[in-house]
């Protein structure tokens, strides 16, 4: 099972659909291949049979591979560059859709009608990854998928998926003084609840329409504290205006949660608002503060730019049909693909040599480009040996051709 594993994992991680054929040939024709050497996969087995196998397996015996990453970077220092707020680190969640179908599917597919009277089947999961402002790098950790639940008739939804991975995961995570981002959907009393139950902070997004309560309480109180800042980017300036309440019940009811609630505005030299938002946090809000808060509360969108949408268009095909099975297999490649993701930040985080290509090739497609082209024709012995290559050009001295030399006449 290993070896299944093993190679549908080294399709995500080198970002090629055509991997494996590529190293069968090698393997046929030089009696051993990249699989064997960098991934340590001992026997390829076939397309056919990776798929009905990882369909019968549940994509929960992977998740411990990302706590395992978590702990590395931690031993390694690696969680620094993220911490934030007097040490914490940021983790930001959010849903996304990563199949769709009208003829494919499967037990564990959610379904809804169309306008033109089809039915469509898509998988969505929620996703959790450490980010941080400023900082174009996120790092992925395990997901929760979406999908229906036993002895529930109605379809599942993001909100019971998020309070489930918090429930999950919220204990393992505490070391790490998590504060919890997300949209309006998550500020509500359940999920805040939640959070805190797990020894987390939160700072989430909360807008009028669908907190009336909290607004018009706001409304009725007269709010003093106020902070205005200008910021100059390159030529570029802007005016960062701050407003703030502590305590203010996040809905109706004596058994309201009471939390903080802050808002920023931006705006530029022609006097236009550029951006204007408003979050509610369990962190006390004040004017040493505030302005850390709202930076990290705007960090959210990095689960969209720098996870969801690196995944969807920059080599990884999270949308791409892989494989869809009756049972598992789609989330069980999605969760691949998400840990490849994962292992590609934690190198670009701590190691050295893969720093080093990533800024000789520079733009991400160029660098797996390379990778994709040279495993093709050469056979290195270890993930040093392929890296110095892309650095220095050189191949390793143990590298063997790929083809079949011709025979000297």
């Amino acid at each position: 099972m290993a070896d299944i594993g093993l190679s549908a994992f080294s399709i995500f991680f080198m970002q090629s659909p055509s991997f494996l054929s590529h190293q069968r040939e090698m393997q046929a024709g030089n009696g051993c291949s990249n699989c064997q050497t960098l991934f340590g996969i001992k026997k390829l087995p076939s397309d056919n049979h990776i798929r009905s196998m990882l369909d019968e397996a549940e994509p929960q015996h992977l998740f411990g591979q990302f706590d395992n990453l978590v702990d590395h970077l931690k031993s390694h220092n690696g969680l620094e560059p993220f911490r934030c707020l007097d040490g914490r680190v940021l983790i930001a969640l959010d849903g996304t859709e990563y199949f769709c179908s009208r003829k494919l599917h499967c037990r564990n597919c959610s379904h809804r009608k169309r306008n033109d009277g089809g039915t469509e089947y898509f998988h969505t999961m929620v996703s959790a990854a450490v980010v941080v402002p400023g900082d174009s790098r996120a790092i992925p950790l395990q997901p929760e998928f979406i999908s229906p639940q036993d002895g529930h008739a109605k379809q599942d939804c993001e909100r019971n998926a998020v309070k489930r991975w918090l429930a999950a995961n919220g204990k393992r995570y505490a070391s790490l003084k998590p504060v919890y981002l997300g949209d309006d959907l998550y500020a509500n009393q359940p999920i805040v609840d939640t959070i805190q139950s797990v020894g987390g902070d939160f700072i989430l997004t909360a807008k009028s329409l669908s907190h009336k309560t909290l607004y018009e309480w706001l409304d009725g109180a007269e709010i003093n504290s106020t902070k205005r800042r200008r910021i100059k980017k390159g030529r570029k300036a802007a005016t960062h205006i701050y407003r703030w309440l502590n305590d203010v019940p996040l809905r109706d009811g004596k058994d309201a949660t009471h939390v903080n609630w802050f808002e920023i505005e931006i705006i530029n030299t022609k006097g236009k608002t550029t951006y204007r938002n408003s979050f509610v946090t369990n962190i006390a809000v004040d004017e040493t503060n505030v302005g850390d808060l709202a930076a990290c509360g705007r960090a959210r969108w990095k689960i969209e730019n720098e996870t969801f949408n690196v995944l969807k268009t920059r080599g990884y095909n999270l949308e791409h049909n892989f494989g869809h099975g009756d049972n598992y297999l789609a989330s069980v490649l999605a969760t691949l693909n998400l840990l490849a993701f994962a292992m590609h930040t934690v190198c670009d985080v701590l190691e050295a040599l893969w720093q080093k290509a990533r800024s000789v090739l520079a733009a991400r497609y160029r660098f797996f480009d390379h990778i994709r082209t040279i495993v093709c024709y050469l056979i290195f012995p270890d993930w040093g040996a392929l890296i110095r290559t892309l650095v220095d050009g050189e191949p390793p001295p143990t590298v063997k051709s790929a083809r079949k030399q011709p025979k000297p006449s």
